[in-house]
């Protein structure tokens, strides 16, 4: 008999945890973001219980909350069809080997962390051995491919989704699923939340040395600060740094007083984008701060930097979250391959990209993607967004969109998955 077998016939008590023996949990991140994730997870089961054993592949946060880890997280970290390609044979060796680890310690859930591809394949494997699975951020099934609802029902009891939007289609297909909410809801500096954007600015440029003497060469009044980001992968500021500098350029014959800052994620990409700053003109380059501090985590800075500019022009991505969870008004810009933006554009089936959009399900933030993403095009939507109408009713959209997402995202990850859990112990208990 499977040792799962004797699993699914152990009696949970009120808090859904089994009595007198220890919790063995499998839980695998593939990237830097799920590590954050599953250090959270962890760290709320472990205040519950000093009882669970953690095993399965994570980074040095997870790690700190107890992991045994099996093997370096970057083995899993592979993105990118050709990269993908190149690292699948040990792609499968390492499922091979996860599936065989967790087997062995009888471990009593399975937490598949966002990578669905890899983690949904493992919890495959798992499921029809008696182990509760979890998938911990949902597959974009709400935008494409449908269809793959069929294999994740077949391999998890549970699907954690960060929004509210993604629970529509699980609704519909009868599968369990819970919203527990982004953790940017929980894990924005509060500061940022609570003081003044000219405080956050004075604070920010004081204690940073670059900002400081960039700063102090600004001998005129400064009109708006403007945040520019434009993304953190290499092609991204290739393809979309210089329409915003084009933008910038239309920008300073509307207002000179103008200011512009763009966060870097380090010293390379800084060095990056310094130089194609330093290829543009004076006025320009006068008008422009490009900045990075070490003292900080990254993600931190680059809050910061929104949270002390008057609005942001940006790509579309996670920091669009962040910029509406801060109330900064914005502009979103984006540009990928021509043949892969007319692969996505027949196959996903949403009319937006950026989030704030999505979650409010109609256009609060201008999107200028593909052939619409130009130096003029940029311009305009600024200067709009620059007068008093404008500018007031994105924020109060931008307030209202926050709100209304917290209120759908209270439940913790634990408290689902432990609530879940116990309703399956029960079932199967009655079998």
């Amino acid at each position: 008999m499977l040792a799962s077998s004797a699993r699914q016939s152990t009696a949970v008590n009120s808090t859904g945890l089994q009595p007198n023996k220890p919790l063995v949990i499998g839980i695998v991140a593939g990237e830097a973001s799920g590590d954050s994730l599953g250090a959270d997870f962890m760290a709320q089961m472990n205040e519950l219980s000093d009882d669970v054993i953690w095993v399965g592949v994570g980074g040095p946060k997870m790690k700190a909350q107890g992991l045994q880890s099996l093997f370096p997280l970057e083995r899993l970290a592979v993105m990118g069809l050709v990269e993908v390609l190149s690292q699948l044979p040990d792609l499968l060796k390492a499922r091979k080997e996860l599936v065989a680890a967790f087997t062995e310690a009888n471990v009593d859930w399975f937490i598949g962390i966002d990578a669905p591809d890899f983690n949904l394949r493992v919890a495959q494997k798992l499921k029809p051995k008696g182990i509760f699975c979890v998938q911990y951020v949902s597959p974009s099934i709400w935008a494409w491919r449908e269809s793959r609802i069929k294999s994740i029902k077949q391999a998890t009891h549970l699907v954690l989704c960060l929004f509210p939007f993604e629970l529509e289609v699980y609704q519909r297909h009868h599968h369990p699923a819970v919203c527990v909410g982004h953790p940017l809801l929980h894990n924005l500096p509060q500061q940022l939340l609570e003081i003044s954007t000219q405080e956050q600015r004075r604070e920010l440029i004081w204690h940073n040395s670059e900002l400081n003497q960039f700063f102090v060469k600004r001998k005129e009044d400064i009109s708006l600060m403007i945040c520019l980001m434009p993304g953190s992968r290499r092609s991204e500021i290739n393809a979309i740094l210089p329409l915003m500098l084009d933008a910038v350029t239309r920008l300073l014959h509307v207002d000179e007083n103008l200011c512009f800052v763009i966060p870097t994620v380090d010293k390379n990409h800084q060095y990056i984008v310094q130089d194609l700053i330093d290829r543009q003109n004076e006025s320009l380059r006068q008008a422009v701060a490009v900045a990075y501090d070490e003292s900080q985590t990254q993600t931190h800075f680059s809050q910061s930097i929104m949270a002390m500019s008057d609005m942001v022009v940006l790509a579309s991505g996670t920091a669009t979250l962040e910029a509406m969870l801060l109330t900064r008004p914005m502009v979103v810009v984006y540009q990928m391959n021509k043949m892969t933006y007319s692969i996505a554009k027949r196959l996903v089936k949403v009319p937006y990209v950026s989030l704030p959009n999505i979650l409010a399900q109609q256009q609060i933030v201008p999107e200028l993607i593909q052939e619409q993403a130009s130096g003029e095009n940029i311009c305009r939507e600024v200067t709009r967004l620059m007068t008093p109408r404008a500018y007031e009713e994105q924020l109060h959209n931008l307030e209202q969109t926050s709100i209304w997402l917290n209120q759908q995202s209270s439940q913790s990850p634990v408290s689902a998955v432990i609530n879940t859990w116990h309703d399956y112990m029960r079932r199967q208990n009655q079998q």
